[in-house]
């Protein structure tokens, strides 16, 4: 039996900020949606456009938090770039890096709602 990785998930709490942030900071944009017949979610999934692996973002319409608790917040995603310094350059004017770590050569962004996203350049 094999598996393949299909999707991660975050909970966001605001979709719209979300979405414009991810398209903004990564590139990643929707390719499908769905909406709870009562409103109660709405679970947008996010592409690369060329990979097969998706980012799931889930809204709750009853969250009553303007955050979620990330504990430690040690999990996160990791991003390969063949412009890495073109991409620090725009995460900077962008001010959502979070940490950064000269002697390894990446460094961190944060989401609107605190999700943590390793970038790092692509090795030869």
């Amino acid at each position: 039996m094999q598996y393949a990785f299909a999707h991660y998930n975050f909970n966001v709490a605001n979709l719209e900020k979300s979405l414009k942030f991810y398209d903004e900071a990564l590139g990643l944009k929707p390719v499908r949606s769905k909406e709870a017949d009562d409103g109660s979610f709405i679970i947008t999934y996010l592409g690369d456009g060329q990979t097969h692996f998706l980012l799931e973002l889930t809204w709750l319409r009853d969250w009553e938090k303007d955050h979620y608790d990330l504990g430690d917040n040690e999990m996160h995603l990791a991003f390969v770039t063949e412009d890495f310094e073109g991409a620090y350059q725009k995460h900077k004017e962008m001010g959502c890096i979070c940490f950064e770590n000269p002697k390894m050569g990446i460094y961190f962004i944060e989401d609107p709602d605190g999700y943590w996203l390793e970038i790092l350049p692509k090795r030869k």
